[in-house]
């Protein structure tokens, strides 16, 4: 509470804390990304299609926090660069599965090395144990958070 005991005190806020966290994070990794013409959404793209080839425009825009339309428009901009390939014709309903082209996977190597040089330096104050800790409790409060919305929590920790 504020001093006159309405509001949040966002000295002591967490919920304050992590958005701040989160919002240092992506400038530092816009800031990274940007000399390699990437936003912090077309890595985030690239990075998803590697580990999960095949994903629909639906699916990429939930996975990168942004709208459809938003990773619609991103995906056409990608398949004009030759980053990512996408059928002409739906393979089954409508969804068109992406997936990187080479051309992509070089890319997304480069915006790797950087987006990891960044994490590396967000977490060097920290020990090991700390980093797993600060993990666990983290998941835990995603977790929490899914439950309170109605959905199922992802994961046990």
């Amino acid at each position: 509470m504020t001093q006159d005991g309405t509001g949040i005190d966002l000295d002591t806020s967490l919920g304050y804390l992590l958005k701040e966290a989160s919002s240092a994070l992506r400038t530092a990794m816009e800031e990274a990304l940007r000399p390699l013409g990437m936003s912090v959404t077309h890595y985030s793209c690239l990075e998803l299609l590697a580990q999960r080839p095949g994903l629909s425009n639906s699916e990429l825009a939930r996975g990168a926090f942004v709208t459809r339309q938003t990773m619609n428009v991103l995906l056409q901009a990608l398949e004009r660069e030759g980053h990512v390939t996408r059928p002409p014709v739906a393979p089954t309903g409508k969804a068109l599965p992406a997936h990187l082209t080479p051309r992509g996977r070089e890319s997304l190597e480069r915006a790797t090395a950087a987006v990891r040089s960044i994490e590396i330096g967000m977490l060097a104050g920290m020990s090991g144990t700390d980093q797993a800790e600060a993990f666990r409790i983290l998941r835990s409060m995603i977790d929490s958070l899914r439950h309170v919305d109605g959905e199922t929590p992802a994961r046990k920790t």
